[in-house]
């Protein structure tokens, strides 16, 4: 159930960035992004909090080198408990997307994310959780 409530102000300053954040982010409005930074909040919060989260953790790497495979199943074998599914796309010769979808606690899914992506040869990597409940 949504409630509407009126009567928020915002300094000059910070009313021209969430305009700059809105288009920038393709949002219909300002409540939408609103809400966005709200629920992201929230979410935040309950990492910090270790409670039950929910997302991805997705890194790209260079494929020919084979020692990256290795590494990547050797810690997800480390952390079957928390890992639901993973796959790998290869984008073309030389770039794999691998995609893990996690659940459990937040900071064992954050200890996960940190050692993956800082496997040397990750070109990027990023974590990405929700609420679970």
């Amino acid at each position: 159930m949504a409630l509407k409530r009126f009567g928020v102000s915002l300094d000059e300053d910070i009313l021209t960035s969430l305009d700059e954040f809105v288009t920038e982010n393709g949002f219909a409005n300002r409540s939408q992004a609103i809400r966005f930074l709200a629920e992201k909040n929230l979410a935040e919060k309950k990492w910090q909090c270790d409670h039950i989260v929910a997302g991805t953790v997705v890194i790209m790497y260079n494929q020919s080198k084979k020692d990256i495979t290795l590494r990547i199943n050797e810690i997800q074998h480390q952390y079957q408990d928390v890992i639901l599914s993973s796959s790998q796309y290869y984008l073309n010769m030389n770039f794999c997307l691998h995609i893990a979808t996690v659940t459990g606690v937040a900071h064992r899914l954050t200890e996960l994310s940190d050692r993956l992506i800082s496997i040397k040869g990750i070109k990027h990597g990023k974590l990405v959780m929700s609420r679970a409940d």
